[in-house]
């Protein structure tokens, strides 16, 4: 059996984090990644042509150690501007300060019930945070629907501790500035995005993955803490005298074999997939770079462009959109039938170019989304981090920390794990 000094679980950025630490320490790292290529949710696949990231990915990072490392990449900048579908018209984002566009009488309605709003929070869950925000008008017609749609969960049923800047605060001024004109500034908590002009989003750790040792096609089935063993699915079993994993915590808990307490604990950890839809359309006729979707009727919570990220992403004189479709769980509860009929009508009814512009419709399914902060979900998780620590695991990344954590921060998040 092959002895290694630092065994890294996941060749995503967390991973990639991991291993330049362990570099820069003088460690020996070796990165096992299940997949026929690294990147994790960073990665991308291409279609005639046509380059796709797995979900939406731009960065807005400010940390002089991210920077140093996704600057290297030459960059597009983009402004942080974005929009949302409702019914039959278009606002700007956040709607909530873009009414403008909506009959009166709905503006009316909405801004006294603003004005009526709780002045008191009514519980510690999200649908109460939302009602105390905005009102139950303004909360019951967007947020309240979006979270079903993004979360897959009832907002009464999240708890609060993941927003920090992602929801901006009900402001007066600002929302009845917005109702009376389309001329509103951009709330959003980053004034740019950044997307590499060439090879997808992967391109920003296209130099980490260059200089991290890596073994791909080796998923890992079983983790023996006492014996400081690692077993993969192709049978090959390694020695460590350090594990790094960023496995998904249910995932790292059934493998390592953990305690009926923590077992019990990860098995009510739950993240979303995401039925990821990709359309290549045979004209430019994408302009905006992402919008949000609130009508139950359309699958679909939000789409962005990879044209419009970069035109390296689609062949000349071409655009494209990708779609996102969250279930509860490691499963989507679609048919890829369903899925794509639903996009086609969706992009009839939001008026996105006709039925012949588009040249193809892909899908395909992440196990592996966003976490769910349901309630009670921060206690559970550390239970399960309590344990891998005590194993000696060191746990990191989006969904080995399972939290809400952008790329930079899954970057921080492996590096940091030493």
């Amino acid at each position: 059996m092959e002895q290694l000094d630092v065994v890294i679980l996941g060749g995503g950025v967390a991973g990639l984090g991991a291993a330049l630490k362990a570099r820069e320490t003088g460690r020996q790292a070796v990165i096992f990644e299940a997949r026929d290529s690294a990147g994790g949710l960073l990665d991308n696949f291409t279609i005639d042509g046509f380059r796709f990231d797995h979900a939406v990915h731009l960065s807005f990072a400010s940390e002089e150690k991210v920077r140093a490392i996704f600057d290297r990449t030459p960059y597009i900048t983009h402004p942080s501007d974005s929009y949302c579908f409702d019914q039959d018209r278009w606002l700007k984002h956040p709607v909530q300060n873009n009414l403008a566009p909506l009959d009166a009488n709905d503006k009316v309605a909405l801004i006294k019930s603003f004005l009526a709003r709780p002045s008191d929070l009514a519980g510690d869950d999200y649908e109460s945070w939302l009602r105390h925000q905005y009102g139950d008008g303004i909360a019951e017609r967007y947020p309240i629907r979006y979270t079903q749609k993004y979360w897959a969960t009832p907002a009464s049923a999240l708890s609060t501790t993941w927003i920090g800047q992602r929801m901006r605060r009900a402001e007066l001024d600002e929302i009845l500035y917005g109702a009376m004109t389309t001329e509103t500034p951009n709330t959003y908590y980053t004034k740019e995005m950044r997307y590499p002009q060439q090879g997808g989003y992967k391109a920003f750790i296209a130099p980490l993955i260059a200089d991290s040792t890596m073994r791909l096609g080796h998923r890992a089935t079983a983790i023996d803490t006492a014996q400081r063993t690692v077993t993969f699915a192709n049978g090959v079993t390694v020695g460590y005298q350090k594990l790094v994993s960023t496995l998904p915590l249910p995932v790292l808990a059934r493998i390592a074999d953990a305690p009926a307490e923590v077992a019990a604990a990860a098995s009510q950890l739950k993240a979303t997939a995401i039925d990821l839809v990709s359309v290549g359309f045979s004209k430019p006729i994408i302009k905006d770079l992402w919008f949000y979707i609130y009508d139950e009727d359309i699958l679909a919570s939000r789409a962005y462009s990879p044209s419009v990220k970069s035109p390296e992403n689609a062949p000349e004189g071409c655009s494209s959109l990708q779609f996102e479709i969250y279930s509860r769980g490691e499963q989507s509860q679609y048919s890829k039938e369903e899925v794509i009929a639903n996009t086609r009508a969706a992009l009839v009814k939001m008026g996105i170019g006709e039925p012949d512009d588009v040249l193809f419709v892909d899908h395909r399914v992440l196990p592996f989304g966003n976490v769910i902060f349901d309630l009670g979900m921060e206690a559970r998780r550390r239970t399960v981090l309590d344990w891998a620590a005590a194993a000696g695991i060191a746990s990191c990344g989006r969904f080995g920390s399972w939290d809400y954590l952008w790329s930079n921060q899954s970057l921080l998040s492996g590096y940091n794990a030493f």
